[in-house]
């Protein structure tokens, strides 16, 4: 699938065909776009590398910041004032950005340092971008897990340079800067620089290399002198300095500076600048750098590396997406799965050996932006598809709890409290439950189990402790979940006394609705309303569906919530008014994927027996709101969370996170092979009928090409099974799943629902 990925999804607004039938019920409140970047990536590497224009929030493309409809563009054309590091990857508002070490090929004065030029010719592929600036100066890009490798090819001019700004970092719209606190860049001679910028409390530090004179894409090099090395400080040479120190620097008081190598270029003369980046000082990233370069490379140092390192990466990138392998489907859903699963495996970032804030060696994760995004979707699939790097990011966050007090929602390359406590509460309790039921890693669980406990105390938790009940009202549901999370963790480790105390508090999920609606009760809701977080799945769902009523009327408030019966609606456009903005938000209608809330509810209908109607929601989901190109996305992609939601709904598979469940429902795959911890999940749809996307040429709306296809019945390795789901456990060890699949419904899944764990307790 490696050669259908397209890292352009996303990149733009939402563009897609208008949806028909169910899916144009739904109404997208949230910015309608994706916020992915093409920039060169590794998989759940440390560094990404992109064009950077300074726009919101990854620092490229033309948006300004924007909460509401399609987003508003602050520049008339795509352009760029260098290539920056440690991009964001499709998050919404997270107050502040990286983007660091600007890096910038130039034909002008270095007065012109900050003036951006239009991009041309882009290509990007897993691992490599690439663009031409209007200069004439061609650009590429590539990275490894530490490391940025950039190739410059430059026109003819007699004084050409690249300059390195130390002092970037941000966004270029208002209140977007980021302004390091200390700096310090030396000048080591012959091509070489390093040095530490202190940014967000984190010192991030560089060494670099710069070769004037290798081969380029177009042939060998012929000599040529080597490029003057300088640094600089508000844009003026310093004649023979060495080194800057900043002890102290203010936002008023910031004056950009950094290092520039400059000489005559001759028509395609290349330049390749190597970086390589640590958390952990100039000597480990000069080690990183090395290591990269050492690895199956021949030649030594101060020789190109820049296709080594690419094929490299586009190696490592096709291992990782080819865990998930499909058969059939048209180009275009093709497309949407393979850059599905690509965006999925992008962040979080896991640095081995470099956490700041504890000397111990081992991972350190961090953009966990946020697991809020992440946990229901995303999580899982790193769990099942890289179950290493999942354990990696479960074992950093203990070590936060640890050396910070709490377990985070959001994790970011700052020090500083969690900015993203309103949304949710207690969420890594849901992936290590998960964890410790697949026996995803060897984590000492009595060790995990004291930070589980605690954290339910920290935040809201003290208050849901206390009086059973916390508004928001949504972090009631995240505590009495987290609850029921930790207590099958203490009960596995023989702390049955705990595990009581903890299943008890975890039916307090009933405190949060209102008995005569069925609904939660009126609240303040993180970006949602009542009714989409009141469709939540929880550990105890038979018990949630007779508070509403019963089957029946729980079927019936879902219909009404996905727009059954209803008519289309007209979603919100650049600059939306607060009219038009509330009568959306009075339809109490699904979201459609362009909110996180809204994730797993087309899922709830299977604990009412009409995975059916599950069938209906997903299949339009996939159909509609999916495509090829740049607006391809129908919301932020929040750090993989929705495309990991996609890769999930497409192989017929959806995980309840905290709950070792697996539902089961339609794949838009005839066949397609997991690659699980245990072996392989084998998926095999008898009776698939090819259908295409609203993306797709040809794609004309029909009923015969819209309609879904429903799950008839299910076999593991030849075992029937009752109920359309199973276990993690069972998934991760592999096997083939056999789905019979039918044009119309025959009531499997009617009888057999999935498990309600905490029902028991009642």
């Amino acid at each position: 699938m490696l050669s259908e990925i397209d890292p352009f999804v996303g990149t733009a607004a939402t563009r897609l065909p208008a949806p028909r039938g169910l899916a144009a019920a739904w109404w997208w409140p949230k910015p309608q776009v994706g916020n992915t970047h093409p920039g060169a990536t590794s998989p759940l590497g440390m560094v990404s590398a992109c064009a950077y224009s300074g726009a919101y929030p990854t620092g490229y493309g033309q948006y300004d910041k924007s909460l509401e409809g399609l987003p508003q563009e602050v520049f008339d054309t795509l352009q760029a004032s260098g290539f920056t590091h440690f991009q964001q990857s499709g998050t919404g508002a997270i107050r502040k950005y990286y983007n660091y070490l600007r890096v910038t090929p130039m034909v002008a004065p270095l007065d012109d340092l900050g003036q951006s030029w239009d991009l041309s010719e882009e290509v990007a592929e897993a691992g490599y971008y690439a663009a031409t600036l209007d200069s004439g100066i061609r650009c590429e890009l590539t990275v490894g897990p530490k490391t940025a490798v950039h190739r410059y090819t430059f026109p003819a001019h007699r004084s050409a340079r690249v300059v390195v700004d130390a002092s970037c970092g941000g966004l270029a719209i208002e209140h977007g800067r980021t302004v390091p606190l200390r700096a310090q860049v030396e000048n080591l001679g012959q091509g070489r620089a390093q040095g530490t910028l202190v940014v967000e409390g984190v010192p991030l530090s560089f060494a670099l290399e710069v070769d004037t004179d290798v081969p380029g894409p177009s042939g060998p090099p012929r000599h040529s002198a080597p490029w003057r090395p300088m640094l600089w400080h508000d844009r003026r040479l310093i004649e023979g300095g060495t080194r800057l120190d900043f002890d102290r620097i203010r936002q008023t008081t910031l004056r950009p500076f950094g290092l520039l190598f400059m000489g005559p270029a001759r028509a395609g003369q290349t330049v390749e600048v190597r970086i390589g980046f640590s958390l952990r000082g100039v000597e480990q990233a000069r080690a990183n750098l090395e290591a990269e370069r050492a690895s199956r490379l021949p030649g030594a140092p101060g020789e190109p590396v820049f296709d080594a390192v690419r094929d490299r990466t586009r190696a490592r990138w096709a291992d990782h997406v080819g865990r998930v392998a499909v058969e059939g489907g048209t180009p275009a859903r093709r497309t949407v799965l393979a850059t599905a699963t690509y965006h999925s495996l992008i962040k979080p970032c896991i640095a081995d050996d470099e956490s700041p804030f504890w000397p111990s060696d081992g991972p350190f994760a961090f953009d966990i932006s946020t697991m809020w995004d992440i946990y229901k979707t995303q999580v899982p699939l790193l769990a099942a598809i890289a179950p290493g790097r999942a354990a990696d990011l479960l074992e950093s966050l203990i070590r936060v709890s640890e050396e910070e007090g709490n377990f985070p929602i959001g994790y970011r390359m700052a020090r500083g409290a969690d900015r993203f406590f309103r949304q949710a509460s207690a969420l890594a309790h849901t992936a290590l439950a998960d964890a410790h039921a697949v026996d995803l890693a060897p984590i000492d669980w009595s060790w995990a189990l004291v930070h589980m406990d605690d954290d339910l105390r920290r935040g809201y938790g003290e208050m849901f402790i206390d009086n059973g009940v916390v508004h928001p009202i949504s972090h009631t549901l995240d505590l009495a979940f987290a609850h029921h999370c930790t207590a099958q963790v203490a009960r596995a480790v023989g702390d049955h006394r705990l595990a009581e105390d903890l299943a008890e508090r975890s039916l307090r999920w009933v405190n949060a609705f209102d008995t005569t609606t069925g609904l939660l009760r009126d609240s303040e809701f993180y970006e949602g309303g009542k009714w989409n977080y009141s469709f939540r799945l929880l550990h105890d769902m038979a018990g949630r569906i007779a508070l509403a009523g019963g089957d029946a009327a729980f079927t019936q408030m879902l219909d009404g919530f996905f727009g059954f019966g209803a008519p289309p609606v007209r979603q919100p456009g650049l600059r939306p008014n607060a009219a038009e903005m509330a009568a959306g938000y009075a339809l109490n209608r699904f979201e459609g994927l362009n909110n996180e809330p809204d994730m797993e509810a087309p899922w709830a209908y299977h604990w009412a027996g009409r995975p059916d109607r599950t069938a209906q929601v997903v299949h339009a989901a996939l159909t509609h709101q999916f495509g090829t190109g740049r607006g391809g996305l129908p919301g932020n992609d929040d750090s993989g969370g929705l495309s990991s939601w996609y890769v999930w709904a497409s192989l017929g598979l959806f995980p309840v996170a905290g709950l070792d469940t697996f539902l089961l429902s339609a794949p838009a795959f005839e066949r397609s092979v997991l690659a699980v911890p245990d072996g392989e999940l084998v998926v095999e749809a008898v009776g698939h009928r090819e259908q295409p996307i609203s993306s797709d040429d040809g794609f004309d709306g029909s009923p015969a090409q819209t309609r879904p296809q429903h799950l008839l019945s299910a076999t593991l390795d030849g075992e029937p099974l009752p109920g359309p789901h199973l276990s993690m456990a069972r998934v991760h060890r592999g096997g083939r799943l056999v789905l019979h699949l039918g044009e119309e419904p025959n009531g499997y899944g009617r009888a057999v629902r999935p498990p309600s764990p905490a029902a028991r307790h009642r």
